[in-house]
């Protein structure tokens, strides 16, 4: 009898242990989650207060910046599609926390939405370069432009801006229009490519590809 007490009492004890410890890990998700999004509004300030000098007309009555900035703030986070649920930060968390039973084993859903997933979550719209037809993840020095997040060549593409006018994003059907300082390799950038080179496709071979930066070096010579 005394064996079974002593067993009911460790499994009981287990029993809370792991309580406690899913517990702990949620509220470190919802910390995690929440850091997430005021990093996500901190980019969609600094953003749109980057766009406030365009947007400002100059007139006789006094400017309202406070109801500016938050126009501004409204279009940068209409023309956002990040979810905080699916950030790439957030993703890393739940792996790390899932690692320490499940280590080598799938997360539930990746069998059958890796390469989706992989897509969505790194914000990557475009896994080639549209200058030189180059892969992403082959790169020297990434760039995106803040505006439409398409991924460049930094070299090829400040040569188009500077050539282009005006200099619309060479990705077919995409009406933005680049400006220098929002073409730039930002914070999550190099992350997001790590992240689709680890667990994306092969991707294609760069010799087999037509680079067409050294056409245009060719034809200037």
């Amino acid at each position: 009898m005394s064996s079974v007490v002593n067993k009911l009492t460790n499994a009981a004890e287990r029993e809370s242990s792991e309580a406690e410890t899913l517990i702990a890990v949620k509220q470190l998700e919802a910390a995690a989650l929440e850091l997430v999004a005021s990093c996500e509004d901190c980019t969609c300030y600094a953003d749109a207060i980057r766009k406030v000098p365009g947007a400002y007309q100059p007139s006789n009555q006094m400017t309202d910046f406070e109801k500016l900035i938050e126009a501004e703030v409204n279009k940068v986070k209409g023309n956002s599609s990040t979810s905080v649920e699916n950030h790439l930060l957030i993703r890393q968390f739940r792996e790390a926390v899932w690692n320490v039973h499940h280590a080598g084993q799938p997360m539930p859903g990746d069998e059958q939405e890796d390469v989706l997933m992989t897509s969505t979550q790194t914000s990557i719209l475009n896994v080639t370069c549209p200058l030189t037809g180059k892969p992403v993840i082959q790169l020297t020095e990434p760039v995106r432009c803040a505006d439409c997040r398409h991924i460049y060549e930094k070299v090829p593409i400040f040569h188009y801006m500077r050539n282009q006018k005006p200099p619309k994003c060479p990705i077919a059907g995409c009406p933005r229009v680049l400006q220098v300082g929002r073409v730039t390799c930002d914070s999550l950038l190099q992350v997001e490519i790590d992240e689709l080179r680890s667990s994306g496709p092969s991707a294609p071979d760069a010799e087999n590809i037509e680079d067409l930066t050294d056409d245009e070096d060719d034809s200037n010579e």
